[in-house]
């Protein structure tokens, strides 16, 4: 009892019981009314028609106190004051006005329906049992039953369909909610059925989109975020163990380890910012700096491992070169591309990076990109779904990250490539 498709069905059945039960009461009243008046018309039709042939018979009316009787019926020849006695009194008033007369009077404890008729001095009186109503009834009765149930059958079957067609779509949509609840992702509901119906499943379609964009943005920087972590971890811990196996002064090593922790701070902040605002993107703070310098610590950040795969990595400065950008954000997009190159440059190959005022450029000697694929270059995942089988890729989200950081530092990236020729990434900020 406690669905909604069974409240809705009891609902309606309540509401086509009572109207049928007011229906068939109100028909029983005035078919009653009806054929009570129909049998008073037809006593009266006798009466009438009775007084009419003893008047004109020879021998005149038959002697008062006459009397017949059948089964239906009883009929009197009385002298108007004995029928005047004999009936309510505005049906007597009548007689001795020399007009019919017709109702209801009880005779001896029963009741009759009455017609009667002047003649002259006498009246001619019928009288007929109402007890007969019943019987003239009963084919009324017998016929309003059987409407009623073969109603009642036809409600009960709309009342079954309507219920049924209401819930069912607020049925998918409860289904579909928990669902998502559970983390899966239902496809749309149909947009069908009265106005309210269509609005909620509309409605719940667009949370559903909603919800599905918000957990794949919030999928997404949590992988940007693990994806940026390891690049100041390797370096803290190939500076490291440069320092243990003694090439490399405790200075400058314990320099790299500082400034690469406080990026991690960065980063971790980054998560807390997440948890706490909701937020789904990477924080900005451009300000005037040296793309020297950022090329600088990029160098010197990947060095331990441009050294361990053997690739010369080359910094290249000419002379100051300015930019508006963020130098954490700045020292992350190039080491982004850094990490790429390095890693899909075979041994023997060389990465330079160089800084230019308002420009950072990454080239490698590496096997290049098809032209056909450099303008999904960008896109999550292409390239690792591209060249996983057959070489080195990360995780697919680098480059991502990189156009996303630049984008938000109001600058562009772009590639150029010729396969078997390398492939060079140029970093435009303002």
């Amino acid at each position: 009892m406690n669905s909604l498709r069974t409240r809705e069905f009891a609902a309606i059945a309540l509401a086509v019981v009572a109207a049928v039960g007011v229906t068939l009461v109100l028909a029983a009243v005035l078919v009653r009314s009806s054929a009570r008046s129909a049998a008073l018309d037809s006593l009266a039709r006798e009466a009438a028609l009775t007084a009419e042939q003893q008047r004109s018979a020879p021998t005149g009316l038959t002697s008062l106190g006459a009397f017949y009787e059948t089964q239906q019926q009883q009929l009197s020849i009385l002298s108007i004051p004995q029928a005047a006695l004999l009936l309510p009194a505005p049906a007597g008033a009548a007689l001795r006005a020399g007009k019919p007369a017709r109702g209801s009077v009880t005779v001896g404890g029963k009741d009759y329906l009455f017609a009667s008729h002047p003649a002259g001095s006498k009246a001619v009186v019928l009288l007929r049992s109402t007890k007969l109503e019943s019987s003239d009834l009963h084919p009324f009765t017998v016929a309003f039953a059987i409407a009623a149930a073969v109603g009642a059958a036809i409600a009960a079957i709309a009342a079954f369909l309507l219920a049924r067609a209401v819930s069912r779509p607020i049925e998918r949509v409860s289904d579909a909610s928990l669902a998502l609840a559970a983390g899966e992702r239902p496809g749309p509901l149909p947009v069908t059925g009265s106005t309210e119906v269509a609005n909620l499943a509309t409605s719940f379609n667009k949370l559903a989109e909603d919800l599905d964009r918000a957990r794949d943005a919030e999928r997404t920087f949590l992988l940007s975020v693990s994806h940026e972590l390891k690049t100041p971890l390797a370096a803290i811990r190939g500076h490291g163990e440069a320092l243990l196996d003694g090439v490399m002064t405790v200075q400058k090593a314990a320099g790299v380890v500082v400034a690469e922790s406080k990026r991690l701070e960065r980063l971790v902040r980054d998560l807390l910012d997440l948890a706490r605002l909701n937020q789904r993107s990477f924080s900005v703070h451009p300000r005037e700096v040296d793309l020297n310098a950022v090329v600088a610590q990029a160098v010197s950040r990947h060095e331990p491992e441009s050294t361990r795969v053997g690739v010369a990595l080359l910094g290249e400065t000419n002379g100051r070169s300015p930019a508006v950008a963020d130098p954490d954000r700045a020292l992350q997009v190039l080491s982004n591309l850094i990490e790429n190159a390095l890693r899909s440059t075979p041994a023997g190959g060389s990465v330079t990076v160089a800084a230019r005022p308002g420009e950072l450029v990454v080239s490698d000697t590496g096997p290049g990109i098809a032209a056909e694929e450099l303008p999904h270059a960008f896109e999550r995942f292409f390239l690792y779904s591209r060249y996983a089988s057959n070489r080195a890729v990360g995780t697919g989200l680098g480059l991502a990250i990189v156009k996303e950081l630049t984008e938000a530092m109001n600058g562009t990236v772009a590639v150029e490539s010729e396969p078997g020729r390398g492939t060079t990434f140029t970093v435009h900020l303002p």
